[in-house]
């Protein structure tokens, strides 16, 4: 699967033959989340609005919301809130502002309690209008404070001298002077309009005039991350973690998958691919032991990453390919001797591949080898099984073999754990004449494709497995 697309299907055979573990990996998630809750008590959050009259911009409401979180008013609450322990740099965390819409300011607190939460919010929401009061209070003497306050007594002065020539002009109903008092009329209008306008526009006024819009609701339920919540984020992390380090684990894989690479692995050319009917228990795990059990609940001693078998033809089709691979075998040694037939250990795919062609080279009568070969050999060399350990590789030195073929089902080894066996047979001064590779297909309903033949000459399987020496 290393280089192959990450596809839905993929995904399917891992749930299908991963799910214990998947399932457990997310129970084990849940109880990280139920742990991280616990450690970490419930909180609750209460806001409060805050109303601020006038026209605002964008940057002054912006300050407006620096100044609710300042330091100033968070100790100014925390001092008359009382709490023991809490102090004003511990209640910096827990409080917030926001500008909403509307000119309109929400302060939030956070507390263990919903009555300490609602407090919180409602005393530092007083204390944020009572400082802001304050401080536009006391900007008054200001430079431009006292520009505004200029600009309205010259705005009192020219509204009274208006009015006083408004009287003083012509009391006749003539156009002329029926046109100056409306004039008059309007200039005075004009000047109370821009005033009044003046006195809304005046941050100092509006700070003074900010207003808390009600006391804060007493909230009814925990502020993110809830307990629950908490719960299904651990138990959702830990299975998609546990999903995402198969897939990687799947990308990581060396094993060989194709003909090519294994033959290339072994050094040795391939003689041909027979197929391996699968068997019902073929999937079930084995061995015993407390670590075997272990692994048998989370389903680790079944590979999820194999291709799905392809179905598998007639006891007949089977047979052919067995017997044109033993034709092969004779081509490549034609000389009555013993051949040895090479199975790492564990791969039981292999293994009844091997005791299948052994059953095959038994039903052989014919005396020389095929067409293709020479006509001076007298007999077909006899195959005996021998299983060789993949960690620690060793093969019978030769003896009465003449040479070594390596029977194998693809994706099961590396390409180091080959070299292994290959080097094995080197030191054992058997030639590895050939390669044969065991596909495992699904059987027909009805028929049990692994077993071999009746009349087949089970005595020429001499099978063991090896620990050194000669065989």
């Amino acid at each position: 699967m290393s280089d192959d697309t990450i596809r839905l299907v993929t995904i399917g055979r891992m749930f299908r033959w991963r799910w214990r573990f998947l399932v457990i990996v997310a129970i084990v998630g849940a109880l990280v989340g139920y742990g991280a809750s616990v450690a970490f008590p419930p909180r609750y959050t209460a806001s409060a609005s805050v109303l601020l009259p006038g026209q605002w911009e964008e940057r002054q409401l912006l300050t407006q919301v620096d100044i609710a979180t300042s330091s100033t008013v968070i100790d100014r609450t925390a001092d008359k809130l009382g709490w023991n322990g809490v102090s004003g740099s511990e209640l910096r965390d827990q409080v917030g502002a926001k500008a909403a819409d509307g000119n309109i300011i929400t302060i939030s607190g956070t507390a263990e309690t919903p009555e300490r939460a609602q407090q919180l919010a409602d005393l530092l929401a007083k204390e944020f209008v009572t400082f802001a009061a304050r401080f536009a209070g006391g900007s008054s003497g200001s430079t431009a404070t006292s520009g505004l306050d200029d600009l309205r007594k010259q705005v009192v002065e020219s509204n009274r001298r208006i009015t006083e020539l408004a009287k003083a002009a012509d009391p006749g109903q003539s156009v002329e002077s029926v046109q100056a008092r409306t004039a008059l009329q309007k200039l005075s209008t004009s000047l109370e309009e821009a005033m009044t306008k003046l006195n809304e526009a005046d941050p100092a006024t509006a700070a003074a005039n900010m207003a808390v819009m009600g006391p804060a609701a007493r909230p009814t339920g925990e502020a993110p991350p809830t307990k629950m919540q908490l719960v299904v984020g651990g138990a959702l992390l830990f299975f998609l973690l546990g999903i995402v380090g198969h897939l990687v684990a799947a990308r990581m894989d060396r094993r060989l998958r194709t003909e090519q690479e294994i033959a290339a692995a072994l050094g040795s050319s391939l003689l041909g691919i027979v197929e391996v009917p699968e068997e019902r228990h073929a999937h079930q795990p084995q061995g015993s032991g407390p670590w075997a059990l272990v692994r048998r609940v989370l389903g680790a001693d079944t590979r999820w990453d194999e291709q799905v078998p392809q179905r598998a033809g007639d006891e007949a089709g089977r047979r052919i390919r067995y017997r044109r691979v033993y034709a092969r075998v004779r081509d490549q040694r034609p000389d009555p001797r013993r051949l040895l037939t090479v199975v790492p250990q564990g791969d039981e795919i292999a293994l009844r591949a091997a005791e299948q062609l052994v059953a095959e080279a038994g039903n052989d009568t014919s005396s020389s080898p095929s067409s293709s070969s020479s006509s001076s050999s007298s007999g077909n060399p006899m195959l005996r099984v021998v299983e060789v350990s993949v960690d620690r590789p060793t093969v019978p030195d030769r003896d009465t073999e003449s040479g070594a073929l390596v029977v194998l089902s693809a994706g099961s080894w590396t390409a180091e754990e080959l070299a292994g066996i290959a080097e094995a047979c080197a030191d054992a001064r058997q030639e590895v004449v050939g390669i044969v590779v065991a596909d495992r297909v699904r059987a027909l309903p009805g028929r049990s494709g692994g077993q071999p033949p009746d009349h087949a000459a089970p005595a020429l399987a001499g099978r063991g497995q090896t620990t050194g020496g000669s065989a």
